[in-house]
């Protein structure tokens, strides 16, 4: 049989989703953009991020960035009948992933072990703040306590400041990718086994290795490394830090010295060539103080975007400090397809992301907006398991399922 490279890499991969906020989420995502038949199950108010919803479109925008091509199925999962749904779901999947408390699943009758000896094709998929076993296991974990208990925080922020989380999500999204990394390893021993795996993330391990500049310090001066700010996280590097031009500001980092010689072409220093404070590497770094100086008066003359221009014309690293109506924006990710502005029934004009991992040639679906609540409960019970409209009317009469919710309706 000739293999079609043009086909989406996941085609024929179904995925029972009972991810909940980002971690989980995400990871589907990546599934469904690369085209696997992704079947979201939310509780009959739906998930957390979709609850949101009701403070402020804002805040729901997160859900239709991360649930776009899933199929969206209402189920209440502690009834008995929809617990048997589920079962009945997964034992036709090739995925199941969730990200509830370690043990929430297993108590609900519902778990690795019991999912497997209906599947024993099945990958089943367990993200958590810190895993399924180990004296932390229990703790709840939400991005910021694990940054907090990561050490992320203690790194994070001025030397003279508190400690401060990340701005973005980095705890949930770091983890939400190892976990697709995760399930597509398993999908690819499968292939050769024959059987499923139990795979599991926890979010503090996922975002350890991203400590390595950090770590580097503590092992070097056997000390606690402080919060450096925008310099590096080993104070190991300089110039590395953000500058104030005169209507914003610009990173610059020099990894090397040709680096170091074309900005100092750039700044018209080419005088401080030869100064022995700055002539190479570690002097740098004893005299970052004064390197950051230099470059702070310098771009404080001219705009970023001229500062930016003449860095780039002279091949030295750096770029602007954007605010998100900037990135949003941004040329460059539109045109080539990671973002895209999107008309959503519910939440309006917004940029939607695609997937990062590029596969060149092969098929990207197209783009379909998240489902309202339990819009494919129908469907999707009728197609998978059979069900008549009578018998899944009978289940909403019963609290098992829920009705559609929103503009769209299934039938």
């Amino acid at each position: 049989m000739q293999h079609d490279s043009t086909r989406a890499p996941l085609a024929g991969v179904k995925v029972i989703d009972l991810g909940q906020v980002y971690q989980g989420p995400y990871a589907t995502y990546l599934m469904a953009r690369a085209g696997a038949d992704v079947i979201k199950i939310e509780p009959l108010d739906g998930e957390p991020v979709r609850r949101r919803a009701a403070i402020s479109r804002g805040s729901a925008v997160p859900f239709a960035m991360l649930n776009g091509n899933k199929r969206g199925v209402a189920l209440n999962l502690k009834s008995p009948r929809g617990k048997e749904i589920l079962i009945g779901l997964a034992s036709r999947a090739d995925v199941l992933l969730e990200n509830f408390a370690p043990g929430a699943m297993d108590r609900l009758g519902i778990g690795w072990k019991t999912l497997n000896a209906r599947n024993g094709r099945l990958i089943y998929a367990s993200g958590s703040g810190y895993g399924l076993s180990g004296p932390d296991s229990a703790n709840l974990a939400m991005d910021l306590t694990v940054q907090a208990a990561s050490g992320v925080m203690s790194v994070t922020g001025f030397p003279d400041g508190d400690p401060v989380k990340a701005g973005p999500a980095i705890a949930d999204f770091l983890s939400g990718i190892h976990l697709y990394a995760g399930v597509i390893t398993a999908l690819y021993e499968r292939t050769i086994t024959g059987r499923g795996r139990l795979v599991e993330v926890a979010m503090q391990e996922a975002i350890y290795p991203a400590l390595a500049s950090n770590l580097g310090m503590l092992y070097d001066n056997e000390m606690i490394p402080p919060r450096t700010g925008n310099r590096h996280g080993g104070l190991s590097m300089a110039p590395y830090n953000v500058y104030p031009a005169s209507d914003g500001h610009f990173a610059v980092i020099v990894v090397n010295e040709p680096h170091w010689f074309r900005l100092l072409k750039a700044m018209g220093r080419s005088d401080l060539e030869n100064d022995p404070r700055f002539n190479s590497a570690p002097s740098r770094v004893e005299n970052m103080d004064q390197v950051d100086g230099i470059i702070a008066n310098w771009g404080r003359t001219r705009t970023r975007d001229r500062a930016l221009a003449e860095l780039r014309e002279h091949g030295v690293p750096a770029a602007p400090v954007r605010d998100l109506i900037e990135v949003t924006n941004d040329e460059h990710m539109h045109m080539r397809g990671m973002l895209t502005w999107f008309d959503h029934s519910q939440y309006g004009r917004i940029a939607i992301p695609d997937s990062p991992i590029r596969l060149h040639g092969a098929q990207t679906p197209p783009l379909i907006q998240s489902p309202a609540l339990g819009e494919h409960t129908a469907s999707v019970l009728m197609d998978e398991l059979g069900l008549t409209a009578a018998e899944i009317e009978s289940l909403r009469g019963e609290g098992v399922l829920g009705r559609a919710t929103g503009i769209v309706a299934d039938a």
